[in-house]
């Protein structure tokens, strides 16, 4: 089912923007990316012809990484951006020659909306959604650089508790390839709780060929920097995303003078 968009347009006059900052004039050092916060589709798509059920499923979207997302951003004083649309409309957080940057499956769900994608459909994905995405952050990136703001990055992400048959036994992960600095500290600090079970580059781990944010905004530009996975059934709930919030608060107030000194 090849969609194309609307008069060359993808996104409708009434429909939101790709993203949303939080807190636009955070003074912290902390920056905050939620790459599949939202679980929208542009109409012009028509659910990618999936029934909602499978959108609220975790191939749509990261569980309750939004909401973490805000009130981490509200209790940091944090410049955060949320991005508005599914990830299997386009996934803000895959290079654009990965095969999963529209993916055509997922999690064993074939993805009507995205088969046989002509050239001019996937373009205007790229171009509503992906850039003004991305171009965001690396404006905010540059403003900090030249204001002389220390950048702390932050990949907000939620995991599902059971893949391809599997329970994942983690309540939280973190994510690095060739930096490790912080996401040790982040490690060592959630596994200071006895109670945490934390992943170390589990339940993923980050690469050129499947991962965007963390090679582009934190290798290149050599800023600190994590990917951050939560188990999503800790935080389904309001309770559960205050909760991490606040555990994560409580954390990076304490490890920001050492990176950010």
């Amino acid at each position: 089912m090849a969609d194309s968009p609307p008069s060359g347009t993808l996104l409708g006059p009434h429909e939101p923007p790709a993203f949303e900052v939080l807190n636009a004039r955070g003074r912290s050092p902390w920056l905050l990316i939620a790459d599949h916060a939202g679980q929208r589709v542009p109409r012009s798509l028509a659910q990618l012809g999936l029934p909602q059920a499978e959108l609220d499923r975790h191939i749509g979207w990261d569980i309750g990484i939004a909401g973490v997302t805000a009130e981490l951003a509200r209790l940091l004083d944090a410049w955060a951006i949320t991005q508005t649309y599914s990830r299997l409309v386009i996934d803000c957080n895959r290079p654009l020659d990965a095969p999963s940057s529209i993916p055509p499956l997922s999690d064993g769900t074939e993805i009507a909306g995205n088969l046989g994608l002509a050239p001019a459909a996937r373009q205007a994905r790229i171009d509503e959604i992906f850039l003004p995405y991305h171009r965001r952050i690396a404006a905010e990136l540059e403003r900090r650089r030249a204001a002389g703001q220390p950048t702390l990055l932050v990949a907000m992400h939620s995991f599902t508790p059971r893949m391809d048959g599997r329970d994942r036994p983690w309540h939280a992960g973190v994510l690095y390839q060739r930096d490790p600095r912080l996401a040790h500290a982040v490690r060592d600090g959630l596994r200071a709780d006895p109670a945490l079970v934390v992943g170390d580059n589990q339940p993923y781990s980050v690469s050129d060929a499947t991962d965007y944010a963390i090679p582009v905004y934190g290798e290149r530009l050599g800023l600190a920097h994590v990917e951050l996975e939560i188990r999503q059934d800790l935080i389904a709930d309001g309770a559960g995303q205050r909760a991490w919030a606040q555990r994560l608060h409580a954390l990076f107030e304490r490890l920001a003078p050492q990176f950010a000194g």
